[in-house]
């Protein structure tokens, strides 16, 4: 398996974790009718791919939501992954937007990660401001501070593929070997784009670590996942109540719900409404004595 597929694997002998990540059709059905331009896809796939690696220490049912927010010429960057590692997100940006690091293109802005496991009684969530001139680096920074565990990501997309090498160094990993890290480190930097983008997990790890011991877990598949869900939003709109819906009905003369993560519309036109409140009337006025 080649693409759609995350791969975590373990160098025995210096106790540090990692993670590949390789993603293809399920990347080019999250930019399917999005038009965004070149930097902001190549932002939104470098943080799929993390988002991706991230999920991927899920043990439990559960959803991973990670959320770039910015005062730049990109505003939000957000991906949501569950333990099945089904993925969607979405980018919304500015025009114009130029060529830049991810620090220019969101300006100052903050990190947002909740994780919502259903044996928690809430989800966990964790706000800090970005601090790095690109994805990999505010990742880092976040990793480092939250697991007090040093990290390094390595991050590339195209218009095709969106890639990425995640290493985490393990609390026993300097009783194993002090130089371990350090070495590792500088053999997973002479990674290259390209390679990212097009080989096997197993034949990028041996490329990069030939001389350690790997051990190669199976590969996992990662899949796009953003289904109608008309029930949804049929309930949402009861929600609302009769009165709300039927003044933007008259208003616009159709009610459109557009789901942006999913970059999908919901039309109600009257007929469809008269149906969806069929059997929840309004209430009875109150009387007046």
């Amino acid at each position: 398996m080649i693409d759609d597929c995350l791969c975590r694997f373990l160098l025995e002998d210096l106790d540090i974790a990692g993670a590949v990540v390789r993603l293809g059709p399920a990347w080019r059905q999250m930019l399917d009718n999005r038009d965004y331009p070149v930097p902001v896809a190549r932002l939104l796939g470098e943080m799929t791919a993390t988002t991706v690696l991230l999920a991927g220490k899920l043990k439990q049912p559960g959803r991973l939501t990670v959320q770039l927010r910015g005062g730049g010429a990109v505003s939000l960057l957000v991906i949501d992954c569950n333990e099945q590692l089904q993925i969607r997100g979405m980018a919304r940006c500015s025009a114009p937007v130029v060529a830049g690091s991810a620090a220019e293109l969101l300006g100052d802005g903050q990190l947002q990660l909740s994780l919502d496991i259903a044996s928690m009684r809430e989800p966990y969530l964790s706000i800090v401001p970005l601090a790095g001139e690109n994805v990999a680096e505010i990742f880092e920074h976040y990793l480092g501070q939250s697991d007090q565990l040093p990290a390094r990501l390595f991050l590339a997309a195209s218009a095709d593929n969106a890639a990425g090498l995640f290493l985490q160094r393990l609390p026993t990993a300097e009783e194993r070997d002090a130089d371990g890290w350090p070495r590792v480190e500088a053999l997973a930097s002479t990674v290259q784009a390209a390679e990212l983008l097009s080989l096997p997990a197993d034949e990028l790890l041996r490329r990069l670590f030939g001389e350690e011991t790997v051990r190669v877990f199976p590969a996992r598949t990662v899949a796009y996942n953003c289904p109608e869900d008309w029930g949804k939003v049929r309930s949402m709109l009861r929600s609302l109540g009769r009165r709300e819906v039927d003044a933007a009905l008259h208003e616009h003369g159709e009610v459109l719900i557009k789901d942006d993560i999913c970059n999908r519309t919901y039309r109600f036109d009257a007929l469809a409404i008269d149906e969806l409140f069929a059997d929840s009337p309004l209430p009875a006025p109150p009387t007046v004595h």
